[in-house]
């Protein structure tokens, strides 16, 4: 068999990073313990991890953002994410425990978007639409870099709740902000309303009829789930939203959010028995995404940013997101102490990776300027915020309840409290 020169170089590139892949899984998982304990992050650990193999280091990685793999990995964990992610806004979930979610995501999150588009024009001087698109793509939250404070359970259920909702359902719900604003900037020539539409809308449709369509036909007489395949029926569902998704062009992301919404929903058992496997499967993805996007990052690409970008990065992070929690949390009930914790950790995650790399691939104007801008937010988040956890968790390590409409909080229990448990009297 005869291999050309360049399935020669991507074997290799392969080989490599699956090679630097399991030694940082190794290392991660031996450290996790004390990860836990301390301000070490197995998110920080892969994206320095590939920012040392990256060229602008050893050069042992030789990757570019256009790159077909890059975007490829990005896309299927994002999806991943998604997917899992809308397990989360099941319909129970979020009439258990709607009002302070809502707050963060119905005022909170397009205070962050406009902040933010407000720093982006005026710092860095981009056009409206381009700083609207900036901050869109910004403006979602990952809990996976808060971890020691939504793992917890010493912090408040409500808190934990409140952290867990709003960075799974913020993903979905700036996604169709991202996909037009990405078209007007694009310019006027190239926006086609209907199409835009009906991309999105197949997108919905299939994320809702595969899922509803799955769960019925298990519901009759004719099937039955041995209890051993029950992680495997969401798996199945998820990857034939994600073919037809592809073969139909519709939008991939909003079917994968739509799904595991639809699971949610009308299928309890399937989302409880998938939850675990599913978790793990989007932690691994995003995690090799980390590693590549770190080998991205170079000493040349950051100083590319200038130190007007440095600026808005750190506004976006230490303004943009603590203003706007602080006006929606107004008389909220929540105690000074909950909502600082509010207010800092809305760390910049995967989602925002990845509307990153779509940005870079539509071309349009200042395309790169803003992928540097989004970079650059996104590192430092990674690296505060996940180093921060653990230092503001232990802050409510004194407090022994929370406020009586809440009722008390148990200290030293075995394991986490679930959902329905910890947010049951949140309803007022």
């Amino acid at each position: 068999m005869v291999f050309s020169v360049s399935e020669e170089v991507t074997s290799t590139l392969m080989t490599i990073l699956l090679t630097a892949f399991a030694g940082l899984l190794l290392l991660a998982v031996l450290v996790s313990s004390l990860a836990n304990r301390t301000i070490l992050s197995t998110a920080a650990l892969f994206l320095v991890g590939g920012f040392l193999l990256g060229e602008g280091v050893t050069g042992v990685v030789s990757l570019e953002p256009g790159d077909g793999m890059v975007y490829t990995l990005a896309e299927l964990a994002l999806f991943a994410v998604l997917f899992t992610d809308g397990m989360h806004a099941g319909w129970q979930d979020l009439r258990a425990a709607w009002r302070l979610p809502g707050r963060a995501l119905g005022w909170g999150l397009p205070l962050t978007l406009l902040v933010t588009a407000v720093l982006a024009h005026y710092v860095i001087g981009l056009s409206w639409i381009q700083a609207l698109l900036i901050a869109a793509v910004l403006t979602p939250t990952d809990p996976v870099f808060a971890a020691a404070l939504v793992g917890n359970d010493r912090v408040p259920p409500r808190l934990r709740h409140l952290l867990n909702v709003e960075s799974g359902v913020n993903d979905g719900l700036i996604l169709p902000f991202v996909v037009v604003f990405l078209a007007i900037a694009q310019g006027s020539e190239d926006l086609h309303v209907g199409e835009l539409s009906a991309e999105l809308a197949l997108g919905l449709v299939i994320g809702v009829a595969v899922p509803w369509a799955a769960i019925m036909l298990e519901r009759t007489r004719l099937f039955a789930i041995a209890p051993k395949y029950e992680p495997l029926n969401a798996v199945a569902i998820g990857l034939l939203v994600l073919a037809l998704g592809q073969a139909t062009h519709g939008n991939l992301f909003l079917a994968a959010f739509a799904a595991g919404i639809t699971v949610a929903t009308i299928g309890d058992q399937h989302r409880e028995a998938f939850e675990e496997f599913g978790e793990l499967v989007a932690e691994l993805l995003k995690l090799a995404a980390l590693l590549v996007f770190g080998a991205l990052i170079s000493p040349a690409f950051l100083g590319d940013v200038g130190w007007r970008g440095w600026v808005f990065a750190v506004l976006a992070l230490v303004l943009a997101r603590p203003l706007a929690i602080w006006v929606s949390f107004l008389r909220s009930g929540l105690s000074p102490r909950e909502q600082g914790a509010v207010m800092w950790f809305g760390p910049k995650g995967f989602a925002s990776v990845v509307y990153g790399l779509l940005v870079l691939e539509s071309g349009i104007p200042d395309a790169e300027k803003i992928f540097h801008l989004v970079a650059v937010t996104i590192v430092l988040s990674i690296l505060a915020h996940s180093s921060t956890d653990v230092v503001v968790a232990r802050g409510f390590d004194d407090e022994r309840e929370v406020p009586s409409w809440h009722g008390p909080l148990r200290i030293g229990r075995s394991r986490t409290k679930s959902t329905s448990d910890t947010s049951e009297n949140d309803t007022s």
